[in-house]
């Protein structure tokens, strides 16, 4: 861990309660980061909190919904009451209430997914960002999909709110750019969490994903916390803007048609 330091900084991770988000926390923990951990039940997240701390970490578990403005400030100012400041917020809560063709989805299921997955994301910048400017910088993370750089079969509105995702990473890093915060984003294929289990679960839909990816397995939620915590740390200070895929190669093998 000493070649990506996190001494002294102090991280918010939502969705945080399971899958990729728990995996980021116990990273960023590891590292050195005091981390605020937070989901829609705090008992879940609770017992994230307490790993952190069994591990010898520091850690506060908050119950926040994204898709509340006043919920995600709340949880933000807890931060800095408890911690003294906000250095990183990794946006990784999200959902996907529809699966199927995407007429047949209905106005609920496109505004629950939107506000989740992409809206809480301009929430939780706009939160954050004042902290980090005040105290000369900070690392906003967002977890997108490769679903948002190519269209999903049956998951049609997830996909299109991960593009939304990617385009915000890069307007944010633009407009972010002179206060010194570095906003990128992580594009997963298919990893092991509860969250894309009909995925991985189901021969007919796993046979060919696993197929059409040259490193021959799903990926783990460990896998894309690798890549959150280089971008969490100081030796990603020039890069901003950026999506980078944690896929096993299938992004590239579609290539191959």
């Amino acid at each position: 861990m000493t070649e990506f330091p996190l001494t002294g900084k102090v991280a918010i991770i939502t969705g945080a309660s399971r899958g990729i988000g728990r995996a980021i926390a116990l990273r960023l923990a590891q590292a050195g980061a005091k981390v605020t951990v937070s989901s829609r039940k705090l008992e879940n997240v609770e017992k994230v909190a307490e790993e952190v701390r069994a591990a010898g970490g520091e850690a506060l578990a908050v119950q926040a919904h994204v898709g509340y403005a006043d919920q995600v400030e709340a949880m933000v100012e807890r931060t800095v009451e408890t911690f003294g400041r906000v250095d990183i917020a990794v946006n990784n809560a999200a959902t996907n209430p529809h699966f199927g063709p995407i007429l047949t989805a209905d106005e609920g299921q496109w505004d629950k997914i939107l506000d989740t997955n992409l809206k809480s994301v301009f929430r939780v910048a706009k939160a954050v960002a004042p902290h980090m400017r005040a105290q000369g910088g900070g690392k906003i993370i967002n977890i997108g999909s490769i679903a948002g750089l190519r269209p999903s079969p049956a998951m049609g509105i997830y996909s299109v709110s991960k593009a939304g995702v990617i385009m915000l990473t890069q307007v944010l890093a633009l407009e972010l750019a002179p206060d010194n915060i570095q906003v990128n984003a992580i594009a997963p294929g298919v990893i092991k969490t509860r969250f894309s289990q009909i995925l991985w679960q189901t021969p007919q839909l796993a046979e060919p994903i696993l197929k059409g990816t040259p490193l021959g397995r799903f990926g783990e939620p460990e896998d894309v916390a690798g890549l959150a915590l280089f971008l969490a740390s100081p030796a990603s200070d020039y890069v901003t803007g950026a999506v980078f895929v944690v896929d096993g190669g299938m992004n590239v093998a579609s290539a191959l048609g």
